[in-house]
């Protein structure tokens, strides 16, 4: 146990001070503290000495330089079980710091506030984590607190041990006071590489607030949790069970979807995060009732994400199948009593979420690949008609649906679709052969109209052998990306079969 004698007080975040305050004076610790907090202390009218009066050395540089002095730093850095420490600290009238507790001035808050430049650098605390690192690498003799949330912890340790602590709890308070830095640090080092885009930095920083730990993995063996950037996703759940790994890995695919596609009109449907249903229709419940006519066998134990606000008459729909996720942009009073029936479906309100063009991680043991999200906006531009057969209007809308859905499904992928809804999807295939079969399967299997249906590969057809398949099963107008060196040989196919052909300028594999 170590006795707490004296305790460096410097906080941007003010607020639960007054009970920690109350239990310092109780084992008469003495208190030492600068700027805003001496004065916050003194206010709650609680004994304190200004730090530069401990130090003799004024505040100078407005402030930029305040703890950053000797005798702070060797108060908090001596071991206490060391004679030559001991002895350097006598010779020059030092004395211990037995308790630091420190919060960092808001860069993270500051960012979401403003884009000046200079009030953000201005904001990078410097003292507060040159204390922190120094009592925390010190645990064995100091501890350290870095967050109001760890006062009641403190609070408890201390009347616990009559004003003392233990090794057990400085080690761990050590432990999350290096992660508080080190995160800090990373938000700053992220700031920079942002407004320098340099987003391949030489030193890659990943750094996140934990959410969540979840139940488990993909698999009842594997653990797992989910971290965020923010304090928040952005996503909201108001009733279910838990979200699992492979719920927010099907949430996240759900939503990339959505928000690609015109807000209010477009409802996605996911298994295992791919798509097996998405329609855009100005009726919502017929763009529900669309999407899932594409594979409602799929669709069954799957996730529903619409972009628009969920009535009663869909809730009541919805309601009809087993599902484990809805995702809207709200839910009416009336949706969510009748959603709610069902005690274990998770109902996620997404009204605040948007899409980001932030960098994508795959990580494989110490090492890990990053590349930007697949989130480009397609221009007309970025098509071009080969075919000697035109598109119509209503032809090439389609078409650059289909194209649009196809690039969140897995590779090799092939989507067909009528009307701006999907009427057949293969995924996932080692062939690009295999996947036309299944979406044409699939388009056999559960659809019974005579409307055209187009189709979209995710890359180009290697050889004419995938467009023939599509062409002989009645579909009449195919978009692919261009590169291939038989391209001439698929626009010659497309004309002799009077086959609408469109090619990409990007490709759109997601493996």
């Amino acid at each position: 146990m170590n006795k707490i004698k004296k305790v460096l007080i410097s906080v941007s975040d003010k607020k639960d001070l007054k009970p920690l305050l109350k239990v310092l004076a109780k084992y008469k610790i003495e208190l030492i503290s600068s700027g805003g907090t001496y004065k916050e202390i003194k206010k709650l009218k609680f004994k304190c000495l200004e730090v530069s009066e401990y130090t003799g050395f004024p505040e100078i540089l407005g402030g930029r330089v305040k703890t950053l002095h000797p005798k702070i730093h060797s108060g908090i850095l001596s071991k206490r079980n060391n004679k030559s420490h001991s002895k350097d600290l006598k010779n020059n009238n030092f004395e211990e710091i037995d308790l630091v507790i420190v919060n960092f001035y808001p860069f993270e808050k500051t960012l979401e506030q403003t884009n000046d430049h200079l009030k953000i650098i201005e904001n990078i605390d410097i003292g507060g984590p040159t204390m922190v690192r120094a009592a925390a690498k010190n645990y064995n003799d100091v501890t350290v607190i870095t967050s109001s949330d760890q006062y009641s912890e403190l609070i408890n340790e201390i009347e616990k041990n009559k004003g003392s602590t233990s090794i057990e709890f400085r080690e761990k308070m050590s432990l999350e006071a290096f992660s508080e830095t080190a995160y800090y640090d990373a938000v700053i080092a992220g700031y920079f590489n942002k407004i320098k885009k340099n987003n391949f930095p030489k030193k890659k920083i990943i750094y996140g607030n934990l959410i969540e730990e979840l139940r488990y993995g993909e698999n009842p063996h594997q653990q797992a949790a989910i971290y965020s950037k923010t304090q928040n996703l952005d996503i909201k759940q108001i009733h279910g069970k838990q979200l699992s790994y492979n719920n927010y890995n099907d949430i996240f695919s759900a939503l990339t979807i959505s928000k690609s596609l015109p807000k209010n009109l477009g409802t996605v449907i996911i298994k295992h995060a791919n798509p097996c249903g998405v329609s855009i229709n100005k009726d919502n419940l017929k763009s529900y009732q669309l999407a899932l006519a594409c594979d409602p066998i799929s669709a069954f134990g799957g996730i529903v994400s619409c972009n628009y606000r969920i009535n009663k008459n869909l809730a009541m729909e919805l309601n009809n199948i087993f599902l484990e996720v809805i995702i809207a942009d709200g839910f009416d009073p009336e949706a969510l009593k009748i959603l709610k029936k069902k005690k274990n479906i998770r109902l996620i309100d997404a009204t605040n979420f948007l899409m980001k063009n932030l960098v994508k991680f795959n990580s494989a043991n110490e090492s890990f690949l990053t590349q930007s999200e697949d989130i480009k906006k397609f221009d007309i531009k970025n098509f071009k008609i080969v075919s000697k057969k035109k598109p119509n209007k209503s032809q090439l809308k389609s078409l650059i649906f289909a194209f649009n859905v196809c690039r969140y499904v897995k590779s090799n992928a092939i989507v067909l679709a009528s009307q701006e809804t999907t009427v057949g999807i293969g995924s996932g295939q080692p062939s690009r052969l295999d996947s036309c079969q299944i979406a044409i399967g699939k388009m056999n299997k559960f659809q019974n109209f005579s409307e055209e249906v187009v189709a979209a590969s995710d890359a180009f057809f290697p050889f004419i052998d995938g467009l023939e398949t599509l062409v002989q099963s009645g579909i009449t107008a195919v978009i692919q990306p261009s590169g291939s060196i038989r391209d001439k040989d698929i626009i010659k196919f497309a004309n002799q079969t009077n086959t609408i052909l469109v090619f990409s300028k990007t490709r759109h594999f997601r493996h």
